[in-house]
């Protein structure tokens, strides 16, 4: 028999140790932490410092916790009440509307159109990017408030209440008419069963019904955020393809006459509702002229294409961030992981895209902001816009996998971001016109708007890079172009990829560190394609790259 003294009891088959994990990342400060964004910011004069190092904070700290909680629980569709009455009402989790509070006080959806100051929209895009950092699906509501504004502008007088509404710096949630809320948020109407991207082919009708008012009677197929107060819709009018606003509900309080019909299964993108929707007579009124429909919303559509590269970039830089952090604190083979050269060599090649991917959409921000002041920004944010929305889009999702796979399974449960970063990285390459559509829209300004491609050419050109292959580049594509035998459009892909990472290579070497800067050339211009980590010369500057990419 044994020895009952001696006996350790229960605890002898005790095997459960903690040992070499990681400490978590939150809370952490998404400013300090991130010198591409600190130096991109102060460079193009974004007019309030203070309150992106204030939203910083709640992102690395609150915002990513309520991020978990309301992709947890998704929002879900009632159509009727107990009563059996027709109510069409999406319930969210109250993490949900904790974080549009919070955005919409710190101004993430509006700051760009309530300071009058230069470099608002560089602030409000910097907004954006940290936003997305916490959690991507509520970023559809405030992207569609914030890209609305120019299109309500144009209804004068009979929309400013709308205007002011949008822009308050406040959330409110309830389901009422917009006369008697504090503030109020916006979502779009486009996408129809027949026609995706092709809105020339919609079919939804709008009946002129007096007094200005106009009838819907159609559907739309993805139409998000469907508890907006308010929502720019695309119908065929008497006089052609028309934008028009439909409220959620009447003036006096009612319903409007359209239904909910489900609620998309997304792959991503969980906190956000997107839905089905059967129009059976919305009221709604016209903006802009009848025929002039796309006309009306086309800088609404620059703006979102904007905020959807914002988005990817996010996703990139939160994606490197998790990595580095992890290699820097867990250890294999007797020493940390960031210490592997083969490791440094990818987490360097994420951290060299995230670094030029910052550098352009902020460029993009920047040309935005002075484009009411200069017609040359004007002219280059139309042609960057698509771009720098098509490149960087295509971009995340490789790099937010190579992240993933720095964690190993510790990067594909759900506990971490790193899933859900991957589930929505897709997301902004379809959203406001996929990877085609953006290289059609660069042929069609290259071809048709001499200002746009004069704009891209200066800008290119502009304290350009020494090196002969830089330029070789740049003339071959010009040479695609001019030749324009017909089956240019067959080779959009790599004339429209192309001019994006020149773009990306001559900003990194006007304001990147020099050796970075000749790094990307490099890697992106002179080099095979190949994966990340696999591209790199020789003398790249491993230990900056990883330095800036974690810089606290």
């Amino acid at each position: 028999m044994s020895d009952p003294t001696h006996d350790p009891g229960p605890h002898r088959f005790a095997t459960h140790e903690v040992t070499n994990q990681p400490p978590r990342l939150e809370p952490f400060d998404a400013w300090q932490l991130d010198a591409p964004l600190r130096e991109a910011v102060l460079r193009h004069g974004a007019d309030d410092v203070v309150l992106l190092q204030r939203y910083a904070r709640w992102v690395g700290q609150e915002l990513t916790e309520l991020g978990f909680e309301a992709n947890r629980h998704k929002p879900t569709l009632h159509n009727f009440d107990r009563h059996g009455h027709r109510i069409d009402a999406v319930e969210f989790h109250p993490s949900y509307h904790r974080i549009m509070l919070e955005a919409m006080r710190h101004g993430v959806h509006a700051h760009a159109w309530r300071s009058t100051h230069d470099g608002a929209h560089v602030t409000r895009a910097a907004l954006s990017y940290l936003h997305h950092q916490g959690e991507a699906g509520t970023s559809c509501p405030l992207t569609m408030t914030f890209a609305a504004l120019p299109v309500l502008r144009q209804g004068g007088a009979d929309l400013v209440d709308w205007v002011r509404g949008a822009t308050a710096l406040d959330y409110d949630s309830a389901d009422a008419a917009a006369a008697g809320k504090r503030a109020l948020t916006l979502g779009m109407g486009m996408t129809e069963k027949q026609g995706g991207s092709d809105v020339r082919a919609n079919s939804t009708r709008a009946h002129p019904a007096g007094g200005g008012a106009y009838e819907l009677v159609g559907h739309k197929w993805f139409f998000s955020a469907p508890m907006s107060d308010g929502f720019l819709v695309l119908a065929q009018a008497p006089g052609g393809l028309s934008c028009f606003l439909m409220p959620r509900r009447r003036d006096d309080g009612t319903r409007n006459a359209f239904q909910v019909m489900r609620l998309k299964d997304k792959l991503g993108n969980w906190a956000n509702a997107s839905s089905e929707i059967e129009f059976v007579g919305a009221e709604a009124r016209l903006i802009g002229d009848e025929g002039r429909g796309i006309a009306t919303i086309l800088e609404m559509v620059a703006l979102t294409r904007l905020d959807c590269a914002l988005g990817s970039a996010a996703e990139m830089r939160r994606a490197l961030l998790e990595a580095v952090h992890h290699a820097r604190h867990r250890r294999t083979f007797g020493r940390l992981l960031i210490e592997h050269p083969l490791m440094r060599e990818v987490l360097a090649d994420l951290a060299l895209e995230v670094e030029a991917s910052v550098a352009l959409v902020f460029r993009i921000a920047a040309a935005v902001d002075a484009a009411p002041r200069s017609a040359h920004e004007a002219a280059f944010a139309r042609i960057a816009t698509a771009l720098g929305k098509y490149w960087i889009c295509k971009r995340s999702v490789g790099v937010v996998n190579e992240a993933q796979e720095c964690l190993g399974g510790a990067g594909y449960v759900e506990e971490s971001i790193l899933p859900r970063l991957y589930r929505e990285a897709p997301l902004n390459a379809i959203w406001e016109g996929s990877g085609n559509i953006q290289c059609l829209d660069v042929l069609r300004a290259l071809r048709r708007e001499p200002a746009s491609l004069q704009a891209l050419l200066d800008e290119l050109r502009r304290d350009a890079p020494v090196d002969p292959g830089y330029h070789a580049r740049l003339e071959e594509l010009l040479a695609m172009l001019q030749a324009d035998d017909g089956s240019l459009e067959r080779g959009a892909r790599r004339l429209v990829g192309g001019l994006a990472q020149l773009l990306q290579a001559n900003l990194l070497h006007r304001h990147a560190p020099p050796e970075i800067a000749r790094t990307f050339l490099v890697a992106r211009l002179l080099a095979a394609p190949g994966m990340y980590g696999s591209s790199l010369p020789e003398d790249a500057p491993i230990a900056l790259l990883l330095e800036r990419a974690l810089a606290g």
